[in-house]
């Protein structure tokens, strides 16, 4: 034979995969289930958690982190920019602190999607899956896809008595509940450790973790044993997918309960008073150190919420929907309130972390679920904008003082390198190790992909 021979053409090795796989459909395997049984491999880990603030409302990127000082007086708004520790990069005059800290982090100015409606966007936002439409009337369902969190929790749980996913301080919610908040079709044993209270009341204290005078372990214990009963005859009652996994649920947090490590990193008191006024004495401020406590403790994934609301009536509470007076009040709300609370929260947060050495490990995403108009309306305010804005990413593997991508001379639209949600997403699970082509199965057994775009590269250290 000569040696030309002995190479194998197209044809060949085609018949001889075809002849594999036969062999293995008389054992019983199809292709479809020898190629779901192929190892999915996964990216090495460089976050070990996240900490996810979401700005829900919509910040405008160009009165923070995109302005935009030569266009048009209707466009660059009343804020002037200041210089930053990253050079060349300026940002509003009302965050000199955060100025400081810009050297740490990476923003992506070309955050873009279609979706104007703020539960359909935020549900984009929180879960990285685009709504079935773009509705003010998208309503929270089984149906809907899970929040990162569950995800992760489904897929990289914690190996401890600690949570893997925790959510404070509200359920957000614009009328309705905004979807995107919980673990859906994975069941509820994947839902957050969901934590109401206010962090910044003296009183702040979570009554599930905090055994009663006269309870023992040995009577936990005996208490433990009634819940498995229970928890069997819910079983039998009720196998849907909204029950799923409420047995685990009870059990995790009966776990919790007598476990004095969650109960310590759930512990503000722990905290010196000045690290408290550091960040800021709001319900905020403290639910960010409270994130940090957590993150710190090995708990992998945390949503903070900036407000239960979009905001948009109030001068005292209220997320970053400053359209909604009908009036000059936008930039007044913004320099009174909005901005104030980032500056005592965000740069703190950042370097607390990085003073601790936690913040290369400790991914960070400052985000809501759309910007502002570049156009100030005739009420000297901005309305919703998914077309471009800007979130903010810091530390588990992102680069340090940098900037991703480029929106036109008005903050309109992505000059280059555009970012979509999905690629936003796929970004966060590639940083924490987990592939985003991995697949979870919804309550109709479906495969479905956990991220439909792919990890952004660039913003990577």
């Amino acid at each position: 034979m000569f040696p030309h021979e002995l190479a194998s053409s197209p044809m060949d090795v085609l018949r001889r995969d075809m002849i594999r796989i036969g062999g293995l459909g008389m054992l019983g395997l199809t292709l479809p289930q020898m190629l779901a049984a192929e190892k999915v491999t996964h990216p090495k880990a460089r976050a070990k958690s996240v900490i996810f603030l979401y700005q829900f409302g919509g910040p405008s990127h160009i009165d923070t982190f995109d302005m935009k000082p030569k266009a048009p007086a209707g466009i660059r708004g009343q804020f002037d920019s200041i210089a930053t520790s990253q050079p060349g990069l300026r940002i509003c005059e009302h965050l000199p602190e955060t100025a400081k800290v810009m050297d740490k982090v990476t923003l992506v100015r070309t955050v873009f999607h279609t979706m104007k409606n703020h539960n359909s966007a935020a549900y984009y936002a929180l879960t990285g899956h685009a709504p079935p439409l773009d509705d003010i009337r998208l309503r929270d369902s089984i149906e809907l896809f899970p929040a990162y969190g569950s995800v992760v929790d489904r897929l990289a749980p914690v190996d401890s008595r600690l949570p893997t996913f925790v959510a404070f301080p509200h359920v957000i919610r614009d009328g309705a509940v905004t979807p995107g908040q919980h673990a859906t079709f994975l069941g509820k044993k994947h839902d957050p450790f969901l934590i109401t209270e206010d962090p910044n009341d003296a009183s702040f204290r979570l009554p599930e973790l905090s055994l009663p005078s006269n309870l023992n372990s040995e009577r936990l214990n005996s208490r433990r044993a009634i819940q498995e009963l229970v928890n069997r005859q819910v079983s039998k009652l009720d196998a849907s997918a909204a029950a799923r996994g409420l047995d685990e649920y009870y059990e995790r947090a009966l776990t919790m309960l007598g476990s004095p490590d969650v109960r310590t990193a759930f512990d503000l008191t722990q905290e010196p008073d000045s690290v408290r006024r550091r960040y800021g004495r709001t319900t905020y401020g403290q639910s960010c150190l409270l994130a940090r406590r957590l993150v710190e403790a090995g708990v992998k994934f945390v949503n903070v919420y900036f407000d239960e609301t979009i905001g948009g009536q109030s001068t005292e509470r209220g997320g970053w929907d400053t359209h909604g007076f009908n009036d000059t009040r936008m930039y007044p709300i913004l320099k009174g309130r909005h901005l104030p609370i980032t500056e005592h929260t965000l740069p703190v947060l950042l370097s607390d972390l990085d003073e601790r050495g936690l913040l290369d490990e400790t991914l960070i995403v400052w985000m809501g679920e759309f910007g502002r108009t570049p156009k100030i309306n005739d009420n000297v305010s901005r309305d919703h904008w998914p077309q471009c804005y800007t979130a903010l990413l810091a530390g588990g593997g992102v680069k340090r003082g940098s900037i991703h991508g480029a929106s036109d001379k008005n903050g309109a639209f992505p000059d280059r390198d555009g970012v979509k949600l999905d690629d936003l997403a796929a970004t966060i699970f590639h940083l924490l190790g987990i592939n985003p082509q991995t697949e979870v199965r919804d309550n109709l057994n479906r495969p479905l992909p956990i991220a439909a775009g792919k990890p952004v590269l660039g913003v990577m250290a």
